[in-house]
């Protein structure tokens, strides 16, 4: 890198990476793309997401980001919380079909297990914890939700996760279905993130 960035984003994943620009760059005038580092651009190892709340998990990837770059290091944890099913699949949602991040496998399980919910009980939440972690052991996780319900079927080709199968509130259409733009405006993660950006200004 040419430049040092002032912030690096505990993830490998480029998708989210890119998300979390999104929402920041218009909130944050004067940075560019290059400002915003992610996990993959140094040798971060993975850390052992043993928290038991999303907020736990995302401190424990911004430590680790932190302590290997030397940056102030940004992180988040997120996942989603079904009503009737007490909030899970709640942390272990990237989990859920026992295997990480197999998405697909997730959202049809997903799908089975709430088969013969009515419509009136599938209400859903997306939750996201951001959280920033300086070198002078400064420490800030804020949280935004995303409120709605669980579709009967996957639609749409955008987003992750369990996006095809969300259905936001106000919405007729699954997360998937919506343009990043408007996913960014009404996101969890969105709303995480932007409270934190006054936070991040100042870096």
């Amino acid at each position: 890198m040419a430049t040092a960035p002032r912030l690096v984003f505990a993830s490998h994943n480029p998708h989210k990476r890119d998300e979390v620009w999104a929402i920041l760059e218009p909130l944050l005038p004067g940075w560019t793309s290059a400002d915003l580092a992610s996990a993959s651009d140094f040798d971060v190892p993975p850390p052992v997401e043993d928290g038991v709340t999303f907020a736990d998990n995302a401190l424990v990837k911004a430590r680790t980001a932190c302590l290997a770059t030397g940056l102030p290091a940004v992180a988040d944890d997120s996942g989603l919380a079904v009503d009737v099913m007490g909030g899970a699949p709640g942390i272990f949602s990237a989990l859920w079909s026992g295997v990480h991040g197999a998405d697909e496998q997730n959202v049809r399980l997903l799908l089975a297990q709430l088969e013969d919910i009515p419509d009136a009980h599938r209400g859903a939440a997306f939750v996201c914890a951001a959280a920033l972690v300086t070198p002078e052991g400064h420490e800030v996780v804020r949280e935004g939700r995303m409120e709605g319900r669980i579709g009967r079927e996957a639609a749409g080709g955008g987003g992750f996760g369990y996006d095809p199968i969300f259905i936001p509130a106000g919405y007729d259409v699954t997360a998937a279905e919506l343009t990043a733009a408007q996913k960014n405006a009404i996101s969890h993660r969105g709303k995480a993130f932007a409270a934190l950006a006054a936070r991040l200004a100042v870096l």
